[in-house]
C-alpha cells in the first residue's frame, strides 16, 4: 500500500504494547507515504498524558513517547483545511468531526485510513466511503 492516513488509534498502537501493535508497525513499514491531519498530535498527546496520570508512565517516559511520536515520518495536514469536508461527512454519516477528519483527508490523498476503530470500519461498509477505510487487522 503506496499512501495512508494514520489515525491515532494506529498512532498509539506504535508506542504501546496493545492488541493490533504488530499490525500497525507492518502498516507503517509497508506504506511509501503516512499522512495524517494536525489533530494526531493532541489525539496522541491525550492517550499518553491519560496512561501517565492512571500511572502506568513516568512524566519522563510519557515526555520521550511524546517526542518519539511528533518524530515519525508523518506528513501532517491542517485540519482547518479538511474541517468543511469533515463537517460534511459527520453530518452525513452520524460519526465524530474528529473521525472525518482522518476521513476527509483519505478521500482528498484518494488513500486509505488505517484505525483501530472497528465500529467505524463497520458503520461505512456498506458505502461509497468504504475503500478509504481499513481497520488495523486486515491484512493484504
Amino acid at each position: 500500500m503506496k499512501t495512508v492516513v494514520l489515525d491515532a488509534s494506529v498512532v498509539v498502537k506504535l508506542f504501546f504494547e496493545e492488541k493490533d501493535s504488530k499490525a500497525a508497525e507492518q502498516w507503517v513499514a509497508q506504506a511509501e507515504e503516512l499522512l495524517a491531519p494536525d489533530l494526531v498530535w493532541v489525539e496522541t498527546a491525550n492517550v499518553i498524558w491519560k496512561r501517565q496520570r492512571r500511572g502506568d508512565l513516568t512524566a519522563d517516559a510519557a515526555s520521550d513517547i511524546a517526542r518519539s511520536i511528533l518524530a515519525l515520518p508523518v506528513i501532517i495536514h491542517p485540519a482547518a483545511d479538511l474541517v468543511p469536508d469533515a463537517l460534511e461527512l459527520a453530518m452525513q454519516l452520524d460519526r465524530t468531526v474528529y473521525d472525518c477528519l482522518y476521513l476527509a483527508l483519505a478521500v482528498k490523498t484518494k488513500s486509505v485510513m488505517i484505525t483501530g476503530d472497528k465500529r467505524l470500519v463497520s458503520a461505512l461498509a456498506d458505502g461509497p466511503l468504504a475503500k478509504h477505510v481499513v481497520w488495523i487487522g486486515d491484512r493484504d
